[in-house]
């Protein structure tokens, strides 16, 4: 994770990661352990190994009493209330409609990219990206056209959106934290560490309590999703982002579907269509399209 690597490999880690986490957090769901304590149980763990790698790193953890105010909002945002409404959503409408809703994070970050950090992309960018959603559209097509049959489709759409908004929202924020100078894995730290203890706190206060799953299939999907789901990816995703900018970050929710697919294939008997195999041919030609020089 320092800074020689390779723009590829910070794009095409965080993808990989992310992708195989959606057969990963299905450990998760099977047990009895409510959403809101497992995405604290994961950022708790995550911030903690956080503080271990900034250590180790040699990066102060003291950081300016004006940045905790954004790294709380952040973490609230972006690993509290994103997270959490990526797991309701996902109660009322299809996770291939969740997927197609995070693939308009491309063009999200590219406006507030534009808007906070003068970041322009081209006509091209756009075009491919648009290209991306397309695919992932067609990829999902069965499952979104069954989406109008589902009586809380409305809600789930609706909390699907608001995770988008949330994940563009603490781009915005984390971004504008690492323009200040202040080191990444410190800030992530904080950050995580301030979204799961919201979590904890909405869990008591709401009456969800504090429960927890010591079964093996619990323990090693919280640790996978906790080192390299939180903690690895997070760090080479906003690098990248440091580096080519927002919008060309979150291209790698365009490619995840299409990878998770392949992972649900091979552990989970998923037969892809026609239609869906057209979808994943658009989805990576686009991304070549999107990313070429």
């Amino acid at each position: 994770m320092k800074s020689e690597i390779s723009d590829r490999w910070l794009f095409w880690g965080p993808t990989l990661v992310w992708a195989s986490t959606w057969h990963v957090i299905l450990y998760q769901l099977a047990s009895q352990v409510p959403v809101l304590n497992s995405v604290a149980w994961r950022f708790a763990l995550a911030a903690l190994l956080l503080v271990g790698l900034a250590m180790w790193r040699g990066e102060s953890l003291r950081l300016p009493w004006s940045a905790h105010g954004l790294m709380l909002a952040t973490g609230i945002v972006q690993y509290g209330g994103n997270y959490w409404s990526v797991y309701e959503a996902e109660r009322h409408i299809p996770s291939g409609l969740v997927a197609v809703l995070f693939c308009l994070m491309v063009f999200g970050n590219a406006l507030s990219g534009r808007v906070f950090f003068g970041q322009q992309v081209s006509r091209r960018f756009l075009l491919a990206a648009s290209g991306g959603v397309a695919g992932v559209v067609m990829i999902f097509w069965p499952e979104i056209a069954s989406t109008g049959a589902r009586p809380t489709a409305a809600l789930g759409l609706g909390l699907g959106l608001l995770a988008v908004l949330a994940a563009c929202t603490g781009n915005v924020l984390t971004l504008t934290l690492t323009r200040r100078g202040l080191p990444l894995v410190p800030i992530l730290a904080w950050s995580m560490g301030y979204g799961a203890f919201f979590l904890i706190l909405l869990a008591l206060g709401s009456g969800v309590g504090l429960q927890f799953d010591w079964r093996p299939s619990y323990l090693l999907s919280l640790l996978y999703l906790a080192v390299f789901g939180s903690v690895i990816a997070f760090v080479l995703y906003f690098k990248l982002a440091q580096r080519q900018g927002p919008a060309r970050a979150a291209l790698t929710g365009v490619v995840i579907p299409v990878i998770a697919l392949m992972i649900s294939a091979a552990l989970e008997g998923w037969q892809p269509s026609l239609l869906a195999i057209l979808g994943m041919a658009l989805c990576l030609g686009s991304i070549f399209a999107a990313t070429r020089k």
